[in-house]
């Protein structure tokens, strides 16, 4: 990784701030001078920032941290004791202009935090027909469609159980004794148990089958798409929050591949923009939800989840949103996302 990727201006907005922070990997940028520190920025500034106000478009400078840490090149061998000290993953070493001459990025294990294991349980909507990915799932139900040699059902399932969720409610319909089947030969540490949706319930009619069953907090996601975030941290601001439904949401950028006009009055230009692009967040269809969701849905209708959240909304109910980088969201429910997923199955498997 080049230094300088790690480098950004502070009128930078905070959806292009989560652009680079995707690309460089690490969980801060470093606004500089001409290479001289000025501030620092982490994925947690910009986190707290959306969450506080839900503008996409705040310039960093808003939110950075102008007393950032940092070693002189003489203390530079004491990076590792500062870091651990501090709790700290990246750190810049300065000359005595405070020039950035270089970043130490503990990367080996020994010093990143561990991950904070949650036990809850996650529920898989994993019946759908997958229409839309037509032929695959002529041949495969959707949950069992390979992402490189492992199917994207198990790369759910596997994602969670690394963070310390070891129950699993798969609620199924379309070639459900397939889906079965698969899970009968795999050796797993986690466990498995089956909800049969014996006619389409949509996404938030077949957890209503999951009554009595789950009574406490619950992981709920499609089986169609990987979140890649700590949902520790998910789960920590559901519950401060006191949430009945957190929606897990990743920014995006749509570009719009024309010129934009706007006209002002009598046809005269008023302003026009190349190509512009409009930041939003988009629901990923994974949620953290409290179980007296599922003990207020009616038995046998059929109701997308979507449609629930909008109904507790209208009464009132806490409904949060985290929001996390768009990186960090795959999605494989169009056919193009699927390729895209499978040419990206190494990086899935990090």
């Amino acid at each position: 990784m080049n230094l300088t990727e790690m480098f950004v201006d502070e009128n930078l907005t905070l959806v292009k701030a989560m652009e680079e922070l995707d690309k460089v990997a690490t969980k801060v940028l470093f606004i500089v001078d001409n290479y001289k520190l000025v501030a620092s920025v982490t994925d947690g500034d910009i986190r707290r920032s959306i969450l506080k106000d839900g503008n996409l478009q705040v310039k960093i400078k808003k939110i950075a941290n102008y007393h950032p840490h940092f070693l002189h090149e003489a203390d530079k061998n004491k990076a590792k004791k500062y870091m651990k000290e501090h709790s700290i993953e990246v750190l810049p070493i300065v000359d005595k202009s405070k020039n950035v001459l270089t970043v130490v990025i503990w990367n080996d294990g020994e010093l990143r935090p561990q991950l904070e294991k949650i036990n809850l349980p996650v529920v898989i909507m994993a019946g759908g027909f997958g229409t839309r990915l037509y032929p695959y799932t002529k041949i495969f139900p959707k949950p069992l469609i390979p992402i490189g040699d492992i199917p994207i059902i198990e790369r759910i399932i596997n994602r969670f159980y690394a963070q310390g969720c070891k129950s699993f409610h798969l609620i199924v319909n379309h070639k459900k004794n397939m889906i079965k089947a698969y899970f009968n030969e795999v050796k797993k540490k986690y466990h498995i148990t089956y909800v049969d949706e014996d006619k389409p319930l949509g996404t938030g009619g077949g957890i209503g089958l999951l009554k009595g069953k789950v009574q406490e907090t619950f992981i709920l996601t499609n089986c169609d798409i990987l979140v890649d975030s700590e949902f520790n941290k998910i789960y920590k601001f559901h519950k401060k929050n006191k949430n009945l439904i957190t929606m897990v949401c990743s920014m995006n950028n749509f570009k719009i591949p024309y010129g934009v006009v706007n006209m002002g009055k009598d046809g005269c230009l008023e302003s026009m923009q190349e190509k512009p692009s409009i930041p939003f967040l988009v629901n990923t269809g994974c949620y953290v939800v409290e179980p007296e969701v599922i003990e207020n849905i009616a038995e046998n209708k059929k109701l997308d989840f979507p449609d629930i959240v909008q109904q507790l909304k209208d009464l009132g109910r806490n409904v949060g949103v985290y929001p996390i980088s768009e990186d960090s969201w795959f999605d494989m429910g169009q056919l193009d996302e699927l390729e895209k997923m499978k040419k990206n199955s190494g990086i899935i498997d990090e």
